[in-house]
C-alpha cells in the first residue's frame, strides 16, 4: 500500500503545477487491524497532501491560515487555467479516495471523512459547468474592494520582510485587476453580467479608493502597520515603495477597471434573476443543491418559505398583544421601523451594547455547551471604504495558530438601518453562540483532515447561526419583548429569503417586486430591505441555506428530546452537532440518529 500511496502523492503534487494527475489503482485494506491502521494513516496523509497542493494554489488561503512563506507577497493566479487546476485537483483526489478507500476497512471517523470529501467533490462537480457564470465584480464579492479588505484585515506586518511583501501585493494589484477586468469584459460579451444597478456600487468603491489617492485605505493601513512594527530606519523607504507601487501599478489598473465598469453600466441588462442566462434554470438548481445540500426544488423551497412566514407572523401577533399595540401587523411593522426609540444615535452606543450582550452570553455558555471556543472574539465596524456596499453583518474566522481573533463585523454606515430590536439576535448569530463558537471549535478540531477543519457547508454553518438566535431565547435572553420581536424579525427575514430568492431567480420576479414583498411582510427599514434584495440577486441560492439548515437542526433536537425524554442533555446534543465540523444535512441527521441510539444503549 505504501508504494502505491507514494505514486499517488507524486501525481497529486503534479496537479498543483497544472499537469494532469493520474490516480493509481490501489488495493482495498484487509480486515486485519494492522492493515486498517495503515489505511487510516495513508488516508490522513493523502488528505494532508491534498491540503498542501490546494494551499499551493492559493497564497491568500495560506495567509488566512496564518502561513507566511515565499507566497506571502503574492496573489492567486486569476486565470481560467488556474481555476481548472483547482477543479482537477479536487476531482482527481476524489477519484483516488474512491478507488483506494471505497471498500477499505476504516475507522468510523475516517469513513465520515471519505463521505464528506465525496459530497464536497460532487457538489463542486455539479457547479463546474457553470464556472464562468459568476460575476467578477459586484457589491458583495468584487475584487475592487476584496483585495483592499484582504490587505487590511489579513496581511500582518511584524517585520521588514512582511512589510516588503505587503508592497509586493500592492504592486501585484495591477496585473491581478487587469486580468479580472479582461474576464469581466469577456463574460459581459457572452451575456453574463450583473444587472445595471449593481455597477453604481462597484463604481463607488473604485472611486472611493481613487479619490483618496495616496491617502486611501490601503496606504493608510500600510503606514499604520509599519509604524506599529517599529522598523526604524527602514520605515521611510518602505513607505515610499508602497506609495510608488500604488501609483505605478494599482492606481492605473483601478482607473482602467473604472472605465470598463462604466462602459458595461451603459449596456447592462435590467432583468435581475439568473434565469436570463443560458441554462439559467439548471444553474440555479445546482446552486440550490449546493447551498442547501438537499434535493429540494425551487418551488418546494418557495412553499416552505410561505409556510414559515405565516407561522412567524402569528408569533409576532402574540408580542403585539404583550406590548398592548392596537393595530394590524403591518402597522406594527411600520411603528418599529420608523420610531426613533428603536435606533441608536451613535455607533459607539451600538457597539457598547453589542459588547454587553456578548459578555453576558459568554458567561452562560457552559450551561449549554461542553466544548467552548478557545479563540478571542472582537467586534469591529465595517471599514469606511466598503461600508456603503458591504452587507449588514458578517464574521471572519480566527487563524488556527491564534495569530488572528474571530471578528464580528457590523455595518454601521446607516444607523437607521440597524434596529436596536435586532441587535441581540444579530450578535448571537455572528458571535456567540453562533459563528464564532462553531468556527472556533471547528478550527481547533486537530484530529480531522484539513478540508474538514477549514472547509464549510453553508446549510450547516448558517443553519447553526440561525439556530443560535433561537437558542438565545432558550438560554434566558431577549427579556425585552421588543428584542424578542427583533429575534422573530430576524427569523422572518430568513423565511422570506426562501420566498424572494426563488421568486427572483426561478419565478422571474423583479428587484422592485421582491423589495415590495419584504416591505409588506417584514419590519425591516427600506434601506435594509433594498440592500438585502440586492445581495440575493448577485448571490443566488446562498440565502436559502439559513432557514433550511435551521429547520433541520430544530427537527433533530426535537427528535432527540422525544426519544431520550428525561435523559436528553442539550450540552451533549450540541456536542454531537458541533464536533464533527460542517456536514451536509443528510449526514448531520445520520450523526444525530447514531448519537441518540448511543445514548439509549
Amino acid at each position: 500500500m505504501k508504494a502505491k500511496f507514494v505514486k499517488f502523492a507524486s501525481a497529486l503534487a503534479l496537479a498543483a503545477t497544472g499537469c494532469t494527475p493520474v490516480a493509481e489503482e490501489m488495493k482495498s485494506a484487509s480486515a486485519t487491524e494492522a492493515q486498517t491502521a495503515e489505511a487510516n494513516a495513508d488516508l490522513a496523509a493523502l488528505f494532508e497532501l491534498y491540503d498542501k497542493a490546494q494551499l499551493d494554489l492559493s497564497p491568500e488561503g495560506k495567509a488566512y491560515r496564518g502561513i507566511r512563506d515565499a507566497d506571502y507577497g503574492s496573489w492567486s493566479d486569476t486565470s481560467y487555467e488556474h481555476e481548472r487546476r483547482g477543479h482537477e485537483l479536487l476531482q482527481s483526489t476524489y477519484a483516488a479516495v474512491r478507488e483506494q478507500y471505497g471498500e477499505a476497512e476504516l475507522s468510523r471517523a475516517d469513513e465520515l471523512s471519505v463521505r464528506l470529501f465525496e459530497a464536497m467533490a460532487k457538489r463542486e462537480a455539479a457547479l463546474w459547468p457553470f464556472h464562468n457564470y459568476g460575476y467578477i465584480f459586484d457589491q458583495m464579492n468584487g475584487a475592487q474592494s476584496g483585495y483592499p479588505a484582504f490587505l487590511i484585515n489579513i496581511h500582518r506586518v511584524d517585520s521588514a520582510e512582511d512589510a516588503a511583501n505587503y508592497v509586493k501585493r500592492i504592486a501585484g494589484l495591477g496585473p491581478a485587476i487587469d486580468d479580472l477586468t479582461r474576464q469581466s469584459r469577456e463574460r459581459a460579451e457572452a451575456g453574463v453580467m450583473p444587472p445595471r444597478w449593481v455597477y453604481a456600487y462597484v463604481v463607488s468603491d473604485i472611486e472611493n479608493l481613487l479619490a483618496a489617492d495616496t491617502q486611501n485605505a490601503v496606504l493608510e493601513d500600510f503606514r499604520e502597520k509599519i509604524s506599529g512594527a517599529d522598523l526604524g530606519a527602514q520605515t521611510a523607504p518602505l513607505e515610499v515603495a508602497a506609495t510608488n507601487a500604488w501609483l505605478e501599478s494599482a492606481k492605473p489598473a483601478y482607473q482602467r477597471l473604472l472605465a470598463e465598469m462604466k462602459r458595461q453600466q451603459a449596456i447592462a441588462p435590467t432583468d435581475d434573476g439568473i434565469w436570463r442566462f443560458p441554462e439559467g434554470a439548471a444553474y440555479y438548481k445546482a446552486l440550490l443543491a449546493n447551498y442547501t445540500t438537499t434535493d429540494l426544488t425551487a418551488d418546494e423551497i418557495h412553499a416552505i418559505g410561505l409556510r414559515e412566514v405565516e407561522r412567524i407572523h402569528n408569533e409576532m401577533r402574540a408580542i403585539m398583544k404583550q406590548v398592548s399595540f392596537n393595530g394590524t401587523l403591518q402597522e406594527f411593522f411600520e411603528y418599529t421601523r420608523t420610531d426613533k426609540r428603536f435606533y441608536y444615535d451613535t455607533r459607539e452606543a451600538y457597539l457598547a451594547d453589542v459588547s454587553e450582550k456578548l459578555a453576558a452570553m459568554e458567561a452562560k455558555l457552559p450551561e449549554y455547551f461542553l466544548t467552548l471556543p478557545t479563540d478571542p472574539l472582537t467586534v469591529k465596524p465595517v471599514e469606511a471604504f466598503r461600508e456603503k456596499s458591504a452587507g449588514k453583518a458578517f464574521y471572519q474566522r480566527p487563524a488556527p495558530d491564534g495569530s488572528r481573533p474571530g471578528t464580528y463585523y457590523v455595518n454601521l454606515y446607516r444607523l437607521e438601518d440597524m434596529s436596536k430590536n435586532e441587535l441581540e439576535a444579530l450578535a448571537y448569530h455572528e458571535g456567540l453562540p453562533g459563528h464564532h463558537l462553531q468556527l472556533s471549535i471547528q478550527t481547533q478540531l486537530g484530529d480531522v483532515p484539513p478540508f474538514r477543519r477549514f472547509g464549510g457547508v453553508t446549510a450547516y454553518s448558517e443553519g447553526w447561526g440561525l439556530y443560535s438566535e433561537e437558542l438565545g431565547k432558550d438560554m434566558g435572553f431577549y427579556t425585552d419583548p421588543y428584542s424578542d420581536f427583533g429575534r422573530l424579525g430576524m427569523e422572518l427575514w430568513r423565511a422570506c429569503r426562501l420566498v424572494v430568492d426563488t421568486g427572483i431567480h426561478h419565478k422571474k420576479w423583479s428587484r422592485e417586486q421582491a423589495i415590495a414583498y419584504l416591505m409588506t411582510n417584514t419590519p425591516n427599514p427600506e434601506g435594509d430591505v433594498r440592500k438585502a434584495i440586492e445581495r440575493y440577486i448577485v448571490f443566488p441560492g446562498q440565502a436559502t441555506a439559513y432557514m433550511i439548515g435551521k429547520l433541520k437542526i430544530m427537527e433533530l433536537r426535537e427528535r432527540a428530546k422525544v426519544e431520550l425524554g428525561g435523559e436528553f442533555d442539550i450540552r451533549e446534543f450540541h456536542e454531537a452537532v458541533l464536533t464533527s465540523g460542517p456536514v451536509p444535512l443528510d449526514i448531520l441527521e445520520e450523526n444525530i440518529d447514531a448519537w441518540i441510539q448511543g445514548q439509549k444503549s
